[in-house]
């Protein structure tokens, strides 16, 4: 089957138009999320990051500009920084995404990661996207040989119960099917929220559960707070056994495989 010439310049075109799409270079990036920053950075990209959130901590010396806080985007000054890349979770406001995409910005969006390995997953979609996917892939393959070996370094003779405390006023806690609930299972433990769907809790609750590991994140300085009143309960399998372990919320609720070994290191190295 012959093609008529006039077909064969559109199939061309088409080629040519893909393979300048796949091998576009972004060079203007703006972060609406700090773990998507943080990836950036991961990934030696950071100099092309042009604008993030207050939130975005890793970016705060390098003087980057700031055009949203957690889920408020200031569009006006987004615009004026002419991103050519703008990546996001679901936590911005779709109608946000919606404008940006009118002015003819690519627009990714990450959902939530549930697992370890969606973390991964979506950390290696980050380093394709901005064609530095062989990088990405390195650092994955070496994080979770990190975490294999942490997890094989756990000798506990049975599974203990776990609190993890990632919020107060109200207490909150790691559900189930959330990438910070590999926490608990990579050190074989079993989440005392296995069966909830919210995460809002009492503290009666925990007390009933006497969870023999309480994992609590910093929270600023909230973090010690919550260690010292569950201290006081003297009942407490976690007390007792001073299980108590406090966690860098800025790296542990952040959910990218450099953030996820060292949170699951510092808490393999405080289990006794």
């Amino acid at each position: 089957m012959h093609l008529s010439s006039k077909k064969l310049n559109i199939v061309v075109l088409f080629f040519l138009f893909s393979l300048n799409v796949l091998s576009q270079e972004y060079k203007r990036i703006i972060s609406l999320a700090p773990s998507l920053t943080q990836s950036l950075y991961h990934l030696n990209s950071h100099d092309k990051l042009v604008g993030c959130t207050s939130y975005c901590e890793i970016a705060r010396d390098d003087n980057k500009e700031i055009i949203a806080s957690a889920i408020k985007v200031n569009l006006e000054a987004l615009l004026k920084l002419n991103p050519d890349l703008v990546i996001a979770t679901t936590i911005t406001n779709p109608e946000t995404i919606e404008y940006i995409q009118k002015f003819g910005i690519k627009t990714e969006i990450f959902s939530s990661p549930k697992s370890f390995s969606e973390i991964c997953e979506q950390f290696n979609r980050i380093g394709k996207l901005i064609g530095k996917e062989d990088l990405a892939l390195t650092i994955t393959e070496k994080t979770g040989k990190t975490v294999d070996s942490l997890k094989n370094s756990i000798k506990l003779k049975t599974h203990p119960k776990v609190f993890f405390q990632i919020g107060a006023n109200p207490i909150f806690t790691v559900l189930p099917n959330t990438f910070m609930d590999d926490y608990i299972s990579f050190i074989g433990g079993t989440n005392i929220a296995s069966d909830l769907n919210k995460g809002t809790i009492t503290r009666e609750f925990v007390i009933t559960q006497n969870p023999d590991i309480i994992i609590i994140t910093t929270m600023g300085i909230t973090g010690d707070e919550e260690k010292q009143i569950w201290e006081s309960y003297s009942s407490l399998n976690a007390t007792k056994n001073k299980q108590i372990i406090v966690v860098d919320s800025n790296i542990a609720c952040t959910p990218n495989p450099i953030s996820f070994a060292e949170t699951l290191k510092s808490i393999v190295h405080s289990i006794k």
